[in-house]
């Protein structure tokens, strides 16, 4: 667990405002919670500042994260865990939770909060080198229903996602009970559904293509991004495509 006492946190967050962030993101920024391995749950000396209700809604995260996220699934359509990113995050130890209270609180309130939590993702070690790319912070919103969910995360998303990701290439991910967004490889498997509402932060990667496809401003964001390597990546997938069987193209003539 990152914990810190009030006091403590307030001079730590003014010295990573001034040292870490640009004035623009230290304008944006709000305070952010303790961030909790999964296994610090188990540990009453870690989790003494949090309520109960807190503490149970991020074990049930944990629960979902360790027997569904983590897991192969029948109808995912393909081989491997539900998400491919998180077992090595759990592994190397990058993986936190978080709980927030966002009852009466503004959209405007939750995109500097969300954006208080990108901050402290892009300067969480490791920044760079193995495993840089494996970290995840799951902000759970423990005091919001369900069924306002949807609408929340549109409204903030709209506000950080391209941001976010074309500026720091973070991407946000919304869970939460009824999310009908579907799987790339099942279109009757929805994977997005979580006992808690929460938004995952993660850094993008150059297979996110996939997620993008169907929405040309998105891939043309994920394209300039990562250049060459989105042109190769693509050239890949289509090698293994059946479209050119029974003869081969050279040199490009048919």
């Amino acid at each position: 667990m990152i914990r810190l006492d009030m006091r403590t946190r307030a001079s730590a967050l003014v010295l990573l405002l001034f040292a870490c962030v640009t004035p623009k993101e230290a304008s944006m920024a709000a305070p952010t919670a303790n961030l909790y391995l999964l296994e610090d749950l188990d540990n009453a000396s870690q989790t003494r500042q949090l309520a109960q209700s807190d503490l149970a809604a991020l074990r049930t995260v944990a629960d979902w994260i360790k027997t569904f996220v983590t897991r192969p699934h029948q109808d995912l359509g393909r081989e491997g865990p539900v998400c491919p990113f998180v077992p090595e995050a759990l592994e190397r130890k990058t993986l936190w939770l978080a709980a927030e209270h966002i009852g009466g609180r503004s959209v405007a309130d939750v995109v500097q909060l969300m954006n208080g939590y990108k901050t402290q993702f892009l300067h969480a070690q490791p920044m760079d080198g193995d495993g840089a790319h494996d970290k995840v912070i799951v902000v759970v919103f423990t005091d919001l229903p369900a069924e306002r969910a949807r609408g929340l995360f549109g409204e903030v998303l709209q506000h950080l996602a391209v941001p976010s990701y074309v500026e720091d290439g973070v991407l946000f991910g919304p869970f939460y009970e009824g999310n009908e967004d579907t799987a790339i490889y099942n279109a009757r498997f929805r994977p997005f559904q979580s006992p808690v509402p929460l938004l995952f932060v993660r850094h993008g990667v150059l297979s996110d293509w996939k997620f993008f496809l169907d929405n040309e401003a998105w891939l043309t964001r994920w394209a300039h991004r990562y250049g060459a390597s989105a042109v190769r990546a693509l050239a890949e997938e289509l090698r293994r495509l059946p479209w050119r069987a029974g003869g081969g193209a050279s040199q490009g003539f048919p």
